[in-house]
C-alpha cells in the first residue's frame, strides 16, 4: 500500500513538474512575442520567428501553446488587463462619490502609466497596444478584453455621469481622443527609455500627471455648434 502511495506521489510530482515548465515557457514566449510585436510590428513577424527568438527547438511552439496568432495577441493582452484591472479596481474604489472630474480621469490613466511603471525597463506593451489596435481584425481583441472589465466600465460611466451636457457624439469622440492621446504619449517615453534617449518627462508618474491635465482639459473644452446634416438618401 505504502508503495503504491508513493508511485501515485511521484506521477503528482512529475505532473507538477511539467506544468512548472509547461507555464515557463508559455511565459517566455508571450514575453518574446511581446517584444517583437512591438519593435517590428504584428504583420512583420510570425510564429516560427518568435519561437526561435524565444529559443524553442520546436519551431511550432507557438502554436502548440497558444495556437492562432490571434490567440497569441489575446493571451499577451489578458496578462497586462488582469495586472491593470487590479489596479484600476482599488482607484475607483476610493473615488467613488467623487464630483471631481479629475478624479475619474485620474483613474483612467494611471493604471496604464502605473502599471509600465511596476514592469520595469524596458518595456514593449505600450508600443504593442498600439501595434494592435491600429489593425482592424485585431482592434476587436483589445476591445473584448477592455469590456470584460468591470471597473472600465464602471470608470466610463462615471465620467460620463460628470459631462451631463455633452452631446453622446461629441462624447464618443473625446473618448477616442483621450484614449489615443494616453497610447501615443505612453509610446513616445517607452521608445526613449527603451532608446536611452532623453523624455520629455522624468517618471510615469510625471507622464501620467500631464496627462491627466491635458485630458481635463480635452473633456470640459467647449463644443462648438456644428450644423446639422441633411441626410443623404
Amino acid at each position: 500500500m505504502w508503495f503504491t502511495g508513493g508511485r501515485a506521489l511521484g506521477r503528482e510530482r512529475t505532473i507538477a513538474g511539467i506544468e512548472e515548465r509547461r507555464g515557463a515557457t508559455r511565459d517566455v514566449i508571450l514575453a518574446t512575442a511581446e517584444r517583437l510585436y512591438a519593435e517590428r510590428g504584428i504583420h512583420m513577424v510570425s510564429n516560427r520567428q518568435i519561437s526561435e527568438a524565444a529559443g524553442q527547438g520546436n519551431s511550432a511552439a507557438v502554436g502548440y501553446h497558444f495556437g492562432t496568432k490571434a490567440d497569441l495577441i489575446r493571451a499577451i493582452a489578458r496578462k497586462h488587463a488582469d495586472q491593470m484591472e487590479r489596479m484600476r479596481v482599488t482607484s475607483v474604489a476610493e473615488i467613488v462619490g467623487s464630483t471631481d472630474i479629475r478624479d475619474w480621469v485620474a483613474c483612467l490613466v494611471r493604471p496604464f502609466t502605473g502599471h509600465l511603471a511596476a514592469l520595469g525597463k524596458p518595456t514593449w506593451y505600450a508600443r504593442f497596444c498600439v501595434q494592435v489596435t491600429s489593425d482592424p481584425a485585431l482592434h476587436a481583441i483589445m476591445t473584448e478584453e477592455a469590456l470584460t472589465s468591470a471597473s472600465l466600465r464602471m470608470l466610463v460611466a462615471g465620467l460620463h455621469h460628470r459631462l451631463p451636457g455633452l452631446p453622446p457624439s461629441v462624447r464618443d469622440e473625446r473618448s477616442i481622443m483621450a484614449r489615443h492621446l494616453i497610447a501615443q504619449m505612453c509610446v513616445e517615453r517607452e521608445r526613449a527609455l527603451a532608446e536611452g534617449a532623453l523624455t520629455l518627462h522624468p517618471s510615469w508618474d510625471d507622464l501620467a500627471a500631464s496627462l491627466i491635465d491635458a485630458i481635463v482639459g480635452l473633456w470640459q473644452a467647449p463644443v462648438t455648434p456644428r450644423p446639422r446634416q441633411q441626410r443623404k438618401d
